[in-house]
This record gives C-alpha cells, sequence and structure tokens, in this order.
C-alpha cells in the first residue's frame, strides 16, 4: 500500500465536483478533497473552471488520515493541469479580444518606423 505524507505530489483522478470543491481518487484505498480555498489563491466563481469529472490532476498532499483512508489536497500554486489544457481554457475565453485591444498601438508604432 501507498504511504502519502504531507507536502508530497501525488496523481489522482476528479470524482466529483461540487461547490465547495473537487473530489478525487487517489488509488484503490485512498480519497481526497481539494477545497474550494485551496483551488486557487484568486476569487473562485465557478470551480467547474478548474476541474471536470474524470481529469487527472496533480495535487499537493497537506493531510493525511490513514484510519479513514482520506486526504486533504491543494491544487493552489502548482501546475495541476498540463499546460496545453490551461491555455486552451484561456483562450477559449478571451478569444481574440487581447490581440484587437493591442492592434492599434501595433498599427501606430509601425508607421512610425515607416517614417524614419
Amino acid at each position: 500500500m501507498e504511504k502519502f505524507y504531507p507536502g508530497q505530489l501525488i496523481k489522482c483522478r476528479v470524482t466529483g465536483v461540487v461547490n465547495y470543491g473537487i473530489f478525487v481518487k487517489v488509488n484503490k484505498d485512498y480519497t481526497g478533497l481539494i477545497h474550494i480555498s485551496e483551488v486557487s489563491k484568486y476569487f473562485v466563481k465557478d470551480i467547474s473552471d478548474y476541474a471536470m469529472v474524470g481529469d487527472m490532476l496533480y495535487c499537493k498532499v497537506l493531510e493525511v488520515d490513514d484510519k479513514t483512508k482520506r486526504l486533504k489536497l491543494s491544487i493552489k500554486g502548482i501546475d495541476y493541469k498540463s499546460r496545453l489544457e490551461i491555455v486552451k481554457k484561456l483562450e477559449s475565453k478571451n478569444g481574440f479580444t487581447p490581440l484587437k485591444d493591442k492592434l492599434p498601438s501595433w498599427i501606430s508604432d509601425y508607421e512610425s518606423n515607416l517614417d524614419k
């Protein structure tokens, strides 16, 4: 049986997402909870923006209860998913807005360089 300790990084599968946290299965014996306060250092409006059932996450172990085989976990401050998944999520929310906002400045810079 695998032994867990605080500070350890482990891989787990999301089994449930509720408004106060994310439930995970760590191995055949242990389950865990990532409380909403351990999801991000910023305000979390919708926890389902961070994980969905079936996702594989990397979590940091905060506390271990070997009697009940439960773990308190955190994804705050760690790269809990592959960077590609995070980039896709950010791109789908922002679209081309950041480019549109910068375009006038880029055109102005380009035109001022033509005059030189």
